[in-house]
């Protein structure tokens, strides 16, 4: 027993000094939210937890994924991806609406006010990049489509 832990101290040392532990933690470290984030969520749903731990359940693993982002895309893109954390919030807010033996109209309201408004904080975010173009000329093929197809539907009453 002697033997194998000082080979495992051996091979630790050696990975470390490699460099590996140093390139785990700045990339992997966004899992210290995502772990304790499913591990709420599947306490809840193995029924020994109360629904109240799909509130930071939620939030943790919306967290996780706007950092993993990045690291993968590169931290600039939090000036880009800030309104998620609001995100994460309304995420956890309406998982406890959903799953509450109790659902609340207030948590419900409260979900999707907080879910609107970084929807819409996002929204004015991605108009600074250059996806706007895409989303301009998207719309502006649509409403052409529209237009263009309004004579070929017959002469239907109403507003399409």
């Amino acid at each position: 027993m002697t033997g194998v832990l000082i080979l495992a101290a051996g091979v630790i040392i050696l990975l470390g000094k490699l460099g590996v532990f140093s390139f785990l933690g700045k990339t992997l470290w966004p899992l210290i939210l995502l772990i304790p984030g499913i591990v709420l969520h599947l306490w809840h749903f193995w029924r020994k937890g109360p629904s109240e731990l799909l509130i930071p359940g939620g939030i943790l693993v919306v967290y996780s994924i706007v950092f993993f982002a990045g690291i993968i895309g590169g931290w600039s893109t939090l000036k880009y991806t800030w309104p998620l954390f609001f995100l994460g919030i309304a995420v956890g807010l309406f998982e406890f609406y959903l799953f509450s033996p109790q659902p609340q109209r207030g948590i419900l309201i409260s979900s999707l006010i907080v879910g609107a408004v970084s929807v819409l904080f996002l929204s004015f975010t991605l108009f600074s990049l250059q996806i706007v173009y895409v989303l301009a000329a998207l719309l502006i093929i649509g409403g052409v489509w529209l237009i263009a197809s309004k004579g070929t539907r017959g002469n239907r009453r109403g507003l399409w």
